[in-house]
This record gives C-alpha cells, structure tokens and sequence, in this order.
C-alpha cells in the first residue's frame, strides 16, 4: 500500500477474488460504524474500508482545510484510493457525506463504480425555493455557534439527535466516541463544508446507478430529499425508506438496515 492508503487507513478484507466493495463512512465517524456489516460482506466480496481525513483515527496534519473546504477534495481522496489499490469497478456504498462525495466521484470516473449504495445521503441541506432540506440558515448558524462555544457539550447534545436515542444507548455512546475523537476546529470546518454545500447541479451528469436508503426519521435528512434524488438523478435509481430512526442507522439498527444493505448490494436495479 502506498502513502494514500497509509494516511487513510486503509484496509482490505475478505475473498480476494472476488467483486470488491468500498464502504465510505460519514460525518463525524469513521470506518468502525461499518462494524455490523462487514461480516456478512467478507465471504463473498472484497472489502475496502477507509477513514476520511480528519476523522479521529487519521493525522490531524494531514488536514488541509482549503481542499477540504469542498466536497471535491473527498471525492479526490476516494479515487486516489482505488488508483492505490488497482481497483478497476466497484460497488461503493456510502454514508452521509461519503454518498455525495461517491456520486462526485462517479461523474468523473463512472467506470469505476458498478453502482452506489447510499445511505441518508443529501444534496443540499439548506431549504431553497422549491426545494426543502430541513434547515434554514440561522439553523446552521446556530450549530457552528454551539459548536464553536462549548464543543464538548454540543457532542453530548448532538449525538442522541442524530443517532435517534438516548446518551446511554450504544450507537449513541459509539458515535460520542467517534465526535469526541476529532479535533473542533476540523468538525466545524467540516460540518459548515457538508452542511452549506448544494450538490443539486451534479445529480443530472451522474450516470451510474443508484441506490438510495433512508431512515423514515433522519434528523439531518427529511424523507422528501430521497425522492428529490430519485427524480434528478442521471441514471437508474431506486429509493427504499426503512423503518430505522436516526442518521446512523447502520449503526443504531443494524437488525433492520443491515438485511436491506445486503439486498441493495447483491442485486440490481430492475429496468
């Protein structure tokens, strides 16, 4: 493996032979919220996980905060990953974050990826004229203010809202561990990336199919966004709601999402 694959942790599991899967986490975690999947996946697939930089587990120094200032800058880690790896098709399958930064990546390069899988995924979380995505301005600008105030507390307070629970729970006390992990100036700075970015205008080029999971409760993503993608999407989509609350849910419920993950991953859209 070389120095990309090194900075972002990089591991590859399971059947060596077989089709490979990359599974890409979101804000706020890191490859250990893929931990009830990749059992199910290691048989039949071979499995890559990564870490995206700033997460906790990666060097701080590494970060640079004008490329990250966008979710470009992601997508160009993701496909310097599969450069690393030799990987010529894939099946990515993204949270959050990761799901953008997979359709970014896609349109650059759709030979790379067979389909995406993505789980609670958004363009835009600004609402707009015709278009809702669960916040306004002042919303957000109260979260970055919270967060640059008291960090600590606003991860005490943030996490049982975006996982769906409360503190004790363990997806809640998970999530907790993995926020508390990465330094604040990198969250805010990532947070006001993801939750000021509108990635509406890529939909339409991104030709690869896709797969879109979402929580029937999602704090950060309303349901009518999963319908938004399904309509503006390039290519072939399909949207599945699932009855999982929160915006872990691969994490927080993993009897109920894990089932529909496999499906999504093992078969295709049916034209």
């Amino acid at each position: 493996m070389g120095i990309v694959t090194e900075a972002h942790n990089v591991k590859v599991l399971g059947n060596e032979g077989q089709q490979t899967i990359v599974l890409a986490h979101g804000f706020g975690t890191d490859q250990s919220v893929w931990k009830h999947l990749i059992p199910h996946l290691v048989g039949d697939f071979r499995v890559v996980v990564y870490d995206n930089m700033g997460s906790g587990t990666t060097n701080p120094e590494y970060f640079d905060f004008e490329r990250y200032s966008s979710l470009e800058g992601y997508a160009y880690d993701l496909l310097a990953i599969l450069e690393d790896l030799q990987i010529q098709s894939c099946i990515f399958v993204g949270h959050s974050l990761s799901a953008m930064v997979g359709l970014i990546a896609a349109v650059t390069r759709s030979d790379l990826f067979s389909k995406l899988v993505m789980i609670a995924a958004s363009p835009r979380y600004l609402n707009d004229v015709d278009y809702y995505g669960g916040f306004e301005q002042e919303d957000l600008d109260q979260l970055f203010e919270a967060m640059r105030d008291n960090y600590k507390a606003w991860c005490s307070g943030f996490a049982p809202l975006a996982v769906g629970g409360d503190m004790d729970s363990a997806a809640v006390q998970e999530f907790s561990r993995t926020l508390f992990n990465m330094r604040p100036d990198i969250v805010l700075s990532v947070a006001q990336t993801i939750f000021q970015s509108d990635m509406r205008e890529v939909l339409g080029m991104v030709a690869v199919p896709c797969h879109i999971l979402q929580s029937v409760k999602d704090l950060a993503v309303p349901v009518i966004v999963s319908e938004y993608l399904h309509q503006h999407l390039g290519g072939e989509s399909i949207v599945e709601v699932m009855s999982s609350d929160g915006h872990l849910p691969q994490l927080s419920s993993p009897d109920i999402v894990i089932p529909v993950l496999l499906r999504h991953i093992r078969y295709d859209i049916a034209v």
